[in-house]
This record gives structure tokens, sequence and C-alpha cells, in this order.
């Protein structure tokens, strides 16, 4: 069976020696990690290259050798990837679309949860000493949310799961797609600038391309109530992050959930890893062990159906 594998950067998956690689294929080179100037050179000889997240532009892609036919990515979203470029070169290009849904989706709704509470603040009070919390009554908002609005941005997998948790907490969900869908139990399908206006919460769900980097810009924070709250765990750069912290900042929104960063790991003087009214997590929604566990079993499927002739998951 020619299905000879080299994973790139394990470590981005492995990274605490829990995740075995072996069951990939029969034939599996694994790296750690590989700079751009390596990638050619350890692709020699596979017939498939798996990548989690690593920049695969165009000039890498049209240098890979004629023996590499597919390029399979180790998550959902592959902005990574220069799909033209595999098109051109007829590379076959594959994601894995569920693996992390409810790990994810559970990111969403604790960030949802957590910024209800305030618990960011009240453990940024504890840390520096402040009981107040604990004898002047409770000293920071508490809301539920129950009742409340959460506007979904993508209802693709992991925003469908988002809503039915939140459908279960008795949330009012408004969601906007690109393609209309016709109204649900307590789902209404509706213009962007609606959901803007109207959300107490705010959740990103929609790969990031051309059309959606940076949609969350001054303009869309503007927009927003200053008690809703951004959350964030798609990808970093669906939002305007200098507009963010700005808005933050000067009461424009009341706080934001991020897994997500545009530039990862930020900058050490960034102002979101010190702001109380920030739930700021290290990319963690997909990081789970079971999550990892399954993403290694559904990229062994990826490779099996392509070397057997029925491909799926390709979006080349």
């Amino acid at each position: 069976m020619d299905d000879k594998t080299v994973l790139l950067n394990a470590a981005r998956i492995d990274f605490d020696g829990k995740i075995d690689m072996c069951s990939l294929a029969s034939q599996v080179t694994v790296y750690d990690d590989t700079p751009a100037e390596l990638i050619c050179q350890r692709a020699q000889g596979h017939r498939i290259v798996v990548t989690k997240e690593m920049p695969m532009p165009a000039a890498v892609i049209d240098a890979l050798p004629s023996c590499v036919q597919l390029i399979c990515e180790a998550g959902t979203g592959y902005n990574n990837i220069d799909l033209d470029a595999a098109r051109r070169r007829g590379i076959a290009v594959c994601n894995i679309p569920a693996y992390s849904t409810q790990r994810v989706a559970h990111t969403v709704i604790m960030m949802l949860l957590a910024l209800a509470s305030s618990m960011g603040v009240q453990k940024a009070m504890l840390a520096r000493g402040d009981h107040r919390n604990f004898t002047d009554h409770l000293a920071v908002p508490h809301t539920e949310v129950n009742g409340k609005t959460l506007g979904i941005i993508g209802a693709g997998t992991i925003g469908r799961e988002v809503m039915r948790v939140a459908r279960a907490m008795d949330m009012q969900i408004l969601a906007y797609t690109r393609t209309p869908r016709p109204d649900e139990d307590g789902i209404r399908y509706v213009a962007l600038d609606e959901v803007l206006k109207n959300c107490d919460y705010l959740s990103l769900h929609c790969p990031l391309t051309e059309d959606t980097r940076h949609m969350i810009d001054r303009r869309a924070l503007e927009l927003m109530k200053p008690t809703a709250c951004v959350i964030n765990t798609s990808r970093g750069a669906l939002i305007d992050q200098p507009a963010l912290i700005e808005a933050l900042q000067q009461g424009v929104i009341a706080g934001a959930g991020l897994d997500v960063l545009e530039q990862e790991p930020p900058a050490e003087d960034c102002p979101l890893y010190t702001m109380d009214n920030v739930i700021l997590t290290p990319h963690m929604g997909w990081k789970g062990l079971e999550t990892r566990q399954r993403l290694v079993s559904l990229l062994a499927q990826n490779i099996r159906h392509f070397v057997a002739g029925d491909p799926i998951n390709r979006v080349v």
C-alpha cells in the first residue's frame, strides 16, 4: 500500500507526548517541527504530507517533489495552504472538519458564562488581595444568560453546536450566514448588522478568507451594545485586534473571550494579557487529549480513503 506519509510538525499535536502517531499510515515519518527551508527536502519520497496550521504558500507548494499527491491539514481551517497552487500542481488537499466540534463549542460556553459572572474581574481582585466581593456583597456585575441573545456568525458544525447548548440555557439566537436559512425554534437568521446591534454575546464561527478578515472592525464594534461581549474561538484575524483593544479600553463593548489572536502567541506587551474584562486562552479549544486522539484517528481515515481512491474531506 503506497501510503508513505510525513508529518512535518507533530509537536503542534503531540505537545505532551501522549499521542500515538503510528496509526496514521503503514509508513510514517514524524518531525516535531520543520523550518520552511526543509519542507521540500523532508517531503521527498512521501506521497502524503500532513501539517498542522503550518504555512504552505505557493512558493513551497510549487517546489514540492512530484511524489507528493496529498496535503492533509490536521485541523478544520486551511487558510494556511495556498489552494490555487495546490490545484495547479494537481495536489489534493483535505482537512478534518469536525474533530473538535464539542470541545470548541464548550470553550465558547465556558467563556460566555465566565463573562456573564465577571469571573475574570473577580479572579483579578483576589490576585491583588481585594476581598470586597466577600465582605461588601458582590461588587461586580453578575448576570443571567437565560433570556439573553447570542449572536452567531457562521452556522457550520461548531456554530450549530454552540446554538444547541445555548438554546438549552434558554438563550435566544440571532445568526448570520452567507447562505439564507429558514428560522428555527429560538433561532432567527438575520443580516449581520442586526446580529451586531441586538446581541448580548457574539460568537464567531467562520473561516478566515479575504472577505472575513477583520469583519469585526471598529464599525462593527460600534454597532454593538456597550454591555455586549465578543467571543472568538475561530481565527484571530476575523477581528481587527487594535480596534478591539480600543473598544474594550473605552467601554464601547463590555468584554471579550479570545481563544485565538491574529498573532499567536501575542507580543509580551499585548494589553489583552492584563485586561480584567478579557478572558484570554492559548488557542486551546482543540487541544484536549480526547480531541487530539480523535484528530489522529480522523487523519488516518483521510489517508486510508485517499490511498483507496475514495478521498474524503477534500477542499481541492
